[in-house]
């Protein structure tokens, strides 16, 4: 039985303005975009989701909803510092450490540095040590797995830490709605209720085959998951395999010429991000979003892999001259890169050595 801890940061980016900026804190905080364009909410403090604003909403329905709130514009360096300091305190208790993203990890303490048997006390440790360095709070779930410790994290936030031991695990489980199933988002539990499952553990009794038929792949998983069976273990610096950037614009771009400059702008922004990891890519994506919400893609492999900005943004550009751009109105541009190595691998040489007659290596000629 594993000891999984889920630690999730509280409010992460309008926690750290609130905290820069004494004259944010205990006001309504929404971090993003203007709310005269197409700005939307990236997060937002506990005082602003009592108006029920919340993430990925519009900034201009956000301030309607409440007309109080103080507008922060990103800061991305700053927040990449300060989750370097929070993840460094993790590792610090164990190497199984598995980000999510800037504000939260999954850890395996099964074995923990801290010589600590009960993944109660390792948590509370790392509460308080990330409380202290960073003055921001973070909750916490514990559990025999991963899905029941992200679960758990979000139980009582803010600053919540959650336990779930083998023993409760049931009980847990019979308190959930359909919606805690991993992959289960609102379209899948609206098909699920009107299967008669209303609760996680429904999915228990269901009909294999019309499970099957509404699902699809995903029935065996939930069957699984409904008898909190997660076998999925931490997995410590999961390769990458794809970087991307992408921008929506204000006002709809109608000049070609501007588009291709931001193209160029964002290619040169991934290819700095895949040198920084130390990776190589084979194929460059491009993704433009019309001014009607029609998007589109076009992608381009090419051996061997690169990560030279000049080289993929040429490759960028030329994906863009295979769509509508310049003349359609776009919202939207982005570019992305995939099949990522961590070197250059030359097929055509690879496999004219493979095919030589060469001695093997360590052996002598």
């Amino acid at each position: 039985m594993r000891k999984i801890i889920h630690l999730d940061m509280d409010a992460f980016y309008a926690s750290v303005e609130q905290r820069d900026d004494p004259a944010l804190r205990g006001k309504p905080v929404a971090v993003g975009g203007s709310p005269t364009g197409r700005g939307v909410v990236a997060a937002c403090s506990y005082e602003a989701r009592k108006f029920g604003v919340h993430s990925a909403m519009p900034m201009a329905r956000a301030l309607r909803q409440c007309p109080d709130l103080v507008i922060v514009r990103p800061n991305f360096a700053k927040y990449r510092d300060v989750s370097q300091q929070v993840m460094a305190i993790l590792r610090s208790c164990t190497p199984l450490v598995e980000p999510l993203s800037l504000d939260e990890a999954y850890l395996d303490v099964t074995e923990n540095s801290l010589h600590e048997p009960l993944a109660m006390e390792v948590a509370k440790y790392l509460k308080r040590r990330i409380h202290e360095e960073t003055s921001l709070t973070a909750s916490a779930g514990v559990a025999p797995n991963k899905f029941l410790a992200k679960i758990a994290s979000g139980w009582k936030k803010p600053d919540g830490l959650t336990v779930i031991a083998p023993e409760r695990m049931e009980s847990f489980l019979q308190r959930l709605p359909v919606e805690a199933l991993w992959g289960v988002g609102p379209v899948t539990a609206k098909k699920l209720r009107a299967l008669g499952i209303e609760k996680l553990v429904d999915v228990r009794a269901a009909d294999e085959e019309r499970l099957r038929r509404t699902v699809g792949s995903l029935a065996d998983w939930l069957k699984r998951l409904s008898h909190g069976d997660d076998p999925r273990k931490v997995t410590p610096d999961r390769p990458w395999k794809s970087i991307s950037a992408e921008d929506t614009y204000p006002e709809d771009l109608t000049d070609l010429k501007e588009m291709r400059a931001e193209i160029e702008r964002l290619a040169k922004r991934v290819a700095g991000s895949v040198a920084k990891k130390d990776l190589y890519a084979r194929t460059v994506t491009i993704k433009v979003r019309y001014a009607n919400f029609t998007t589109v893609t076009r992608s381009h492999t090419e051996e061997p892999a690169t990560r030279d900005a000049g080289i993929i943004s040429r490759r960028a550009l030329a994906l863009l001259d295979r769509t509508e751009a310049g003349k359609r109105p776009v919202r939207l541009l982005g570019v992305g890169v995939h099949g990522l190595a961590n070197e250059v691998i030359n097929h055509a040489e690879r496999d004219l050595l493979a095919s030589a007659d060469l001695p093997h290596p360590g052996v002598p000629d």
